[in-house]
């Protein structure tokens, strides 16, 4: 009987190799980490927008991945070069979220975490209306992945979960789109009575009709309101009026002057150096990375190894440390060049002016000492072009 066992266990291993015999060795381990990494390198260079956790422990190949390509690939590779293997490696999205694999931020704006808890560091911002991938639930929490490709984890109160039906017929709906900074969705069509929601620049809502002064609204959960017509305008009408020209963009940075700093803020109720320039290209209808050390990847090099007579209004300035003695490059910090006495505009501690100019009131040694360089962002570099990509149509 405990000879049958075994020889039972052994195919049960074996049926899980896709035919290739299981061996126990370390050297199988080393070999399988090695081909784990070769696959994460080519398919997730960057974990904040590309999920392959995967290990090995012996032979057996355990994690999930968002990318089916990148699992077959990985055991395609094991089976050209013969290395046995188990494979239990899960593909996203999660079997439990029963298809509801879509979903709609519902909130004005929605903290997104790097972990699946409210203590969290703050990752990201959403604003209303947002679609975003849903990956898995753990608790209470989605792990989503937003339209420049951030994963992160949003609580169940901050989203609608859709179905693709659900989420198709959403996405058809007409949107109107909030313009003002900061202000609420009401009730009824009075802006003295009882507010449904806060509302930020940026949140989308689906129109149900226009009342006098105001539009009738729905959000992505079920509830209506009114939002003032003179705060809001239709989607279509928005995007055709998005022109992300030099002075559009000083301009629109203008708008969060004195908002404060916000780690992980993307939106008008707070901002970090990449979400201050993030939200000002959105706001002229462009979508960037989220990240500095993502953006500073993005659009053209502008040279300035003889100061800034190249540099134009708009164009990203990025400072950090330069690879030095084995160490990679660290970008920690991005403004905006404005050009008016060699001035840019950033984030640090809130929104605020600076200037390269030594002899200038407001000259900005440190960041001026650490500055790495400057790129233009042209909307062909962008990840998205909102006047031609269907983000929430």
């Amino acid at each position: 009987m405990r000879q049958n066992f075994y020889i039972l266990l052994l195919g049960l291993l074996m049926a899980c190799t896709s035919g290739k015999p299981v061996t126990e060795s370390s050297s199988a381990g080393t070999t399988l980490s090695s081909y784990i990494e070769g696959i994460r390198k080519q398919f997730a260079p960057d974990k904040r927008t590309a999920l392959f956790q995967v290990e090995s422990q012996g032979n057996v190949l355990s994690g999930e991945t968002n990318m089916p390509a990148a699992k077959a690939a990985l055991l395609n590779q094991l089976q050209a070069a013969h290395v046995a293997y188990v494979d239990s490696i899960g593909v996203l999205p999660a079997p439990d979220l029963q298809g509801k694999h879509q979903a709609i931020i519902t909130i004005s704006v929605a903290n997104l975490r790097t972990k699946p808890e409210h203590s969290a560091e703050l990752a990201s911002q959403a604003t209303l209306g947002t679609p975003v991938q849903v990956w898995k639930e753990n608790d209470g929490w989605y792990l989503v992945q937003t339209p420049d490709k951030y994963l992160a984890w949003v609580d169940a109160g901050g989203i609608a979960l859709m179905d693709d039906n659900n989420f198709s017929g959403w996405q058809n709906s007409e949107k109107v789109i909030y313009t003002h900074p900061y202000g609420f969705a009401y009730a009824g069509p009075d802006a003295a009575g009882t507010t449904v929601s806060d509302l930020v620049y940026g949140d989308v809502l689906a129109l149900k009709n226009q009342a006098g002064r105001f539009y009738e609204v729905a959000f992505p959960d079920g509830r209506t309101a009114y939002v003032p017509a003179s705060e809001a305008t239709t989607y279509k009408v928005w995007t055709a009026s998005r022109q992300p020209t030099e002075n559009n963009l000083v301009q629109t940075s203008k708008r969060l002057m004195g908002v404060p700093y916000l780690w992980g803020g993307t939106s008008f109720k707070g901002v970090d150096c990449s979400g201050f320039t993030k939200t000002v290209y959105f706001m002229n209808g462009l979508v960037l990375p989220r990240d500095a050390s993502q953006q500073v990847h993005a659009g053209e090099l502008v040279d300035t190894s003889n100061g800034w007579e190249n540099m134009r209004p708009g164009d990203l300035l990025f400072f950090g440390v330069p690879a030095k003695d084995g160490k990679p490059e660290r970008v920690v910090h991005v403004g905006m060049w404005i050009g008016e006495n060699q001035e840019f505009i950033h984030s640090s501690g809130r929104v605020r002016v600076s200037s390269m100019n030594p002899d200038a009131s407001n000259y900005d040694a440190y960041n001026r000492n650490r500055f790495l360089r400057a790129k233009r962002i042209s909307p062909q570099a962008a990840l998205l072009d909102l006047r031609t990509a269907a983000l929430y149509q």
